[in-house]
């Protein structure tokens, strides 16, 4: 793996974090539309990933990091207080959230520039 693509993926890395924590806060606060929001924010990062790296790793490192601001956010704090109510928002952002990356990083990848496919059978 070269330089640059170990710095890609942990960019995307780093880019899921902040997704997963944005998210958070605006799938709570703005909630019908603050959960599609948040939701669709992460399959464009998801999606982003694997078409800038031309690889499925490229979702997988961006969903990784958005793993693990959700996770990090889930768990209560010291004093009892915690970022994720338990209203079915917070489960369907944590559900719909991780269904979204995981088709992102099953999509088939891009083929690389100037190749052409060919249907098969002809």
């Amino acid at each position: 793996m070269s330089a640059g693509r170990f710095v890609a993926y942990a960019a995307l890395a780093l880019f899921g974090v902040l997704t997963g924590a944005a998210g958070s806060l605006v799938q709570a606060a703005w909630f019908p539309a603050g959960l599609l929001l948040a939701v669709l924010a992460l399959g464009a990062l998801c999606y982003g990933g694997v078409k800038a790296t031309r690889s499925r790793i490229g979702a997988g490192a961006a969903a990784g990091g958005w793993l693990v601001a959700v996770m990090l956010l889930t768990t209560a704090r010291t004093e009892g207080d915690f970022l994720f109510g338990a209203g079915p928002g917070s489960y369907i952002y944590l559900l719909g959230g991780m269904l979204t990356a995981v088709i992102c990083a099953t999509l088939p990848t891009p083929p690389p520039p100037g190749v052409h496919t060919v249907p098969l059978g002809k």
